[in-house]
């Protein structure tokens, strides 16, 4: 078995530095105090205020999501990431990311299909349309965020390339480059990063591809120029930097089932009562605020996707 890292937790003197950092945000908004975060062209930085002389971050339509809770600041979501195709450490990535270029980039979709296609990510915005999507994103680390951001249901192009008989299952791939991703250059892990779905769950009208965040084109840092969100599953799910979609027979073998599969499973629900082999997953530690919270069953989508799962034994699906 692979060891995984102690990087993949974030220490509280991370935390506690951060909201340091951020004193003067915090004045304003207490949500801007503490940072961590699970995981075309790149979006342009904010823009400056005449009157102020400090950058404005890109605005989202909405303010909080449908319970009510309030969206994670735009600076924490963007510079606190799990990206380990840049680097373990989280508040690596984003500067490493800088260079990246995201475009041009299209997408292979193929497999099980009758119409495989290769789209460009234009295209993909083009035909598919753009929409914001207010989602709760929780971290199998045991911490959380919310996140506006803006794509479209992934079901507008599983049907659109037409899914055989025989397809069970959706199989993502990362881009796989050394240059322009240091990490892929760890001997750690199986390179490039996979991830997959049942077809069931990939057609759920709660499943995205995004292709920005916040009202911009998503940063490199955030997977651009196209990830996927899965916003039930725990975060390490929704695969960043997507060049290759695959409908395939056979349950896919994840990066993380491959290097730990003892403690990381296929369906990865975000599940309270199943604790992760070395942590709680009881509760979470929503980024701004100084307490926890109680961690929802299927993240709080319970009632939208329980039924995928009727005739499943959820403690045997961590």
């Amino acid at each position: 078995m692979i060891p995984i890292r102690s990087s993949e937790i974030t220490p509280e003197s991370v935390y506690l530095s951060r909201r340091k950092f951020m004193k003067g945000v915090a004045a304003v908004a207490l949500s801007s105090a503490a940072l961590a975060a699970c995981g075309s062209s790149p979006a342009a930085p904010p823009t400056p205020d005449p009157a102020q002389g400090t950058p404005v971050p890109p605005k989202a339509s909405a303010t909080t999501d449908e319970l009510g809770d309030a969206l994670t600041p735009f600076e924490a979501v963007t510079t606190y990431n799990n990206f380990y195709e840049f680097s373990m450490e989280k508040e690596a990535v984003a500067p490493l990311a800088r260079n990246f270029q995201a475009s041009p980039w299209t997408v292979t979709v193929g497999g099980l299909v009758n119409k495989p296609k290769t789209f460009d990510v234009a295209e993909l915005e083009r035909k598919f349309g753009e929409e914001e999507r207010v989602y709760r994103l929780r971290c199998v680390e045991a911490w959380s965020m919310v996140i506006p951001w803006l794509g479209f249901p992934l079901a507008k192009l599983l049907k659109e390339v037409e899914p055989t008989s025989k397809a069970k299952y959706v199989r993502f791939e990362t881009l796989f480059d050394q240059k322009q991703f240091p990490g892929q250059r760890s001997p750690w892990y199986s390179w490039p990063y996979v991830e997959g779905l049942r077809l069931d769950e990939a057609m759920h009208d709660l499943a995205i591809l995004s292709t920005g965040l916040y009202g911009k084109s998503l940063l490199p840092q955030n997977g651009a120029p196209v990830r996927l969100v899965v916003p039930w599953k725990y975060g390490f799910k929704s695969i960043k930097s997507i060049v290759k979609i695959d409908l395939v027979e056979e349950q896919p073998t994840s990066l993380w089932m491959d290097a730990a599969p003892n403690e990381y499973g296929f369906y990865a629900n975000v599940n309270p009562t199943v604790n992760h082999p070395r942590w709680s997953q009881s509760s979470e530690r929503r980024i701004g605020e100084l307490g926890r919270r109680k961690t929802l069953m299927f993240n709080g989508y319970e009632e939208e996707v329980a039924s995928l799962y009727a005739d499943m034994d959820l403690r045997k699906f961590y």
